[in-house]
């Protein structure tokens, strides 16, 4: 792709390209190679692991002016692979569609939207001469909706080998709302995944008296699990909340008694929680029964300063732009972003509206691709 293709804005071009890539995770299906000739003057690390493929494209503009001070490092940050479509799409979902104001795609909010919207923001920066003195860099994965293992962990791990570690990032995920720049995150809730098990003795419910029922062991304790929040909050965050997502137990009989029940749960918790916490409450509440108890930390907890530079730029680009201020949320899921603040850089997620992430006729409307662009231009222009 030539230059020349993506000048005057042409940020909706971009990303039909984009969303035209059936990039469904690992897969890169060639759309590093399109975005690497966009952006030809960046320099190109190609961190591939397991079959997940993860590009890493920067530009020192100091490189030139042989300054011994430590420069200051921005980097933009996305993934371009995709969940799987599903069926029952009323257009073929990776042929981009233009109607009603919107594009739909798969892919078209989350967040090959984002990743449009800061490659010409780039290269329009890039085509105005204007002068920033740091690293500009992008760092890109296929394994985002995936196990993240070999992601942008993985890369950020082989940058900090090569001390190109970012001092900011703007990680481009869907953040708004209810309209474009009504929220941004500054932060994220961990995940820690558990499974219990309560054993007990199977055996006829005429004669309870032979049998150990593990329902009977856990209920009075149930409501100490159940919706229970391990810690009260803070202005940030929301509670620590013990929530179940599966009971099971027995062979679907009325006349046996089960041997034992299992009861999965996750806890979306704050900085104000670990793991540590979760598994010495449940020990403690669980110790005079029989049980297995299996916790895992899927994702960290993680809260930017929110006096940092790069929150209070793109809260005042933002403002200016939209004439009101973002709210500042560690709502939803998990990202990437949470890779960034474990190797230290200062990260804030900005993006698109995103109601339809992941589900059927995704779409993404195209004046805020158009001013996510606008956006991301300004604060390189800012920063």
């Amino acid at each position: 792709m030539q230059i020349q293709q993506i000048q005057n804005s042409q940020t909706l071009e971009v990303l039909k390209n984009l969303i035209s890539y059936p990039s469904i995770t690992p897969k890169e299906c060639g759309i590093y190679a399109y975005i690497c000739a966009i952006l030809p003057e960046f320099k190109a690390l190609c961190f591939d692991k397991n079959g997940v493929k993860n590009i890493f494209l920067y530009k020192d503009f100091m490189e030139s002016k042989n300054t011994d001070s430590k420069v200051a490092h921005l980097c933009f940050a996305g993934h371009i692979d995709v969940v799987p479509p599903g069926e029952g799409w009323e257009s073929e979902p990776f042929v981009p569609l233009q109607k009603d104001g919107f594009l739909y795609g798969r892919g078209a909010q989350d967040m090959k939207g984002g990743v449009a919207a800061f490659v010409c923001a780039i290269r329009e920066f890039l085509d105005s001469n204007k002068a920033f003195d740091g690293i500009l860099s992008v760092l890109l994965t296929s394994d985002e909706e995936g196990d993240a293992i070999f992601g942008t962990k993985y890369a950020l791990e082989e940058l900090e080998k090569l001390d190109l570690l970012p001092d900011f990032a703007v990680v481009a995920e869907p953040t708004c709302v209810e309209k474009f720049g009504d929220m941004i995150k500054v932060g994220r809730r961990g995940s820690i995944n558990g499974k219990l098990t309560i054993f007990g003795k199977q055996g006829h419910v005429a004669y309870p008296n032979k049998c150990v029922n593990p329902v009977e062991l856990i209920a009075p304790m149930l409501s100490g699990i159940a919706g229970f929040d391990l810690d009260k909050g803070s202005a940030e965050f929301e509670p620590s909340k013990i929530v179940i997502t599966d009971i099971r137990g027995g062979m679907e009989v009325v006349n046996v008694t089960p041997s034992d029940l299992k009861i999965m749960f996750n806890m979306r918790n704050s900085t104000l929680t670990c793991l540590e916490d979760l598994q010495a409450y449940l020990e403690n509440l669980l110790s005079a029964i029989p049980h297995h108890l299996e916790l895992k930390q899927s994702s960290k907890p993680f809260l930017t300063d929110t006096e940092n530079k790069i929150v209070q730029k793109m809260v005042e680009v933002l403002e200016s732009q939209n004439g009101f201020a973002p709210m500042l949320s560690t709502s939803g899921g998990t990202s990437d972003a949470r890779y960034f603040a474990e190797f230290g850089v200062r990260v804030v997620e900005c993006g698109v509206c995103n109601d339809r992430i992941h589900s059927l006729n995704e779409r993404v409307k195209i004046t805020e691709v158009e001013a996510l662009k606008q956006v991301f231009k300004c604060l390189l222009e800012n920063f």
